[in-house]
């Protein structure tokens, strides 16, 4: 790996510089990553933005850090659907809790989340591993259910509800081996 910094005052033209480079060395078949300090603020992948001015010139990956957050993101070449086990190992091992938006067909423990005005069916009657329902609606859940139902505007008791039940989200990688 080769390293190379950019330094100049804003507006001095490193974006565009570093935006040129990335195609002029992939087509001397070199593989590009960047890392840019987000020193102002932490905006990515708008239109236009630092992040996404790189990632649009084609670098194999971007990496943004402030004093405050840090964020990867990977173009990849083909598509590729990631299992949720994978995503989780490239997670901090010392993280307390990891709260999975989607990957609704998963094997991991679930709380649906169901508004009435969204119109659409809710998913517990045919998803043994959905564990408890958070709704704004809970008089007209369009099926009746024995599971713990949450009111989705009150978070606090939502966390007190998953500290109380705790073991039961207990994570072992070991039963989810990796897919190839």
């Amino acid at each position: 790996m080769k390293v190379v910094g950019f330094a100049g005052y804003s507006g001095s033209g490193k974006t565009t510089l570093v935006e040129q480079l990335i195609p002029a060395l992939q087509l001397r078949g070199q593989r590009v990553s960047v890392i840019k300090h987000a020193h102002h603020r932490f905006d990515i992948d708008h239109p236009g933005k630092d992040t996404w001015r790189h990632r649009e010139a084609g670098a194999f990956e971007v990496l943004a850090a402030s004093p405050r957050r840090l964020v990867i993101m990977r173009e990849l070449r083909e598509r590729v659907e990631h299992s949720v086990h994978d995503l989780l190992a490239e997670l901090h091992p010392a993280v307390d809790w990891v709260l999975v938006e989607g990957f609704k067909e998963s094997d991991l423990p679930k709380i649906e989340v169901w508004r009435e005005a969204s119109g659409k069916p809710v998913r517990f009657p045919s998803d043994e591993r959905i564990v408890a329902i958070a709704t704004d609606s809970p008089r007209t859940l369009p099926e009746p259910t024995p599971r713990p139902v949450l009111d989705l505007n009150q978070p606090d008791d939502v966390a007190a509800w998953l500290l109380d039940n705790a073991e039961s989200f207990a994570y072992r990688a070991e039963r989810h081996p990796s897919t190839p």
